[in-house]
């Protein structure tokens, strides 16, 4: 069962990366110049609402435009992919893939909902380094936030990583 969880946990990821982010513009960051909006992102599948008798979730606070809140770097996988995301103090969301870098900006809801998910506290429980040694070619996610680094396949069951890779990993481009 654990099996058919995490491989539709990774089908929901590679769905919200393959759609793109709600609202946001893009930049061609080697440029600067405007790109065409990204098409709009999914509804989250997962509520941010923890269950009851748990600490509600508040957005972690920000202290300047250029504070770097969360950065996500994606590897692996058959196709050998190397993706990054990372999210900023002024709402913008800079991806790198392929040596190609973008910087789109969210809206202010998306970001508070991002910044949301970062101040989940059932994030504090979750162990630094999650792989499932027995199994090839899954992708592999290191995140970087709160002053801690967390390597994942998502292989375990931590429901406040996985809304916040999927949230982060519908940033990424396509």
């Amino acid at each position: 069962m654990a099996v058919v969880m995490v491989a539709g946990l990774l089908g929901l990821a590679g769905c919200a990366s393959e759609q793109g982010a709600a609202g946001a513009e893009r930049t061609d960051a080697a440029a600067g110049t405007p790109t065409a909006p990204s098409p709009s992102a999914p509804e989250s599948p997962t509520p941010t609402t923890p269950p009851s008798g748990s600490p509600r979730p508040s957005p972690v606070p920000v202290t300047g435009p250029d504070q770097l809140l969360v950065t996500m770097e994606v590897t692996g996988g058959f196709a050998g992919v190397q993706k990054e995301v990372a999210l900023r103090g002024d709402g913008t969301v800079h991806t790198t893939d392929k040596g190609e870098r973008a910087v789109r900006r969210t809206s202010a809801a998306q970001f508070t909902e991002l910044r949301t998910l970062l101040g989940d506290p059932a994030l504090d429980d979750v162990s630094d380094f999650t792989k499932n040694m027995q199994a090839a070619d899954l992708f592999q996610y290191t995140l970087r936030f709160g002053g801690r680094t967390v390597r994942t396949d998502l292989s375990a069951e931590e429901p406040a990583l996985d809304r916040l890779v999927h949230a982060l990993s519908a940033w990424l481009p396509q």
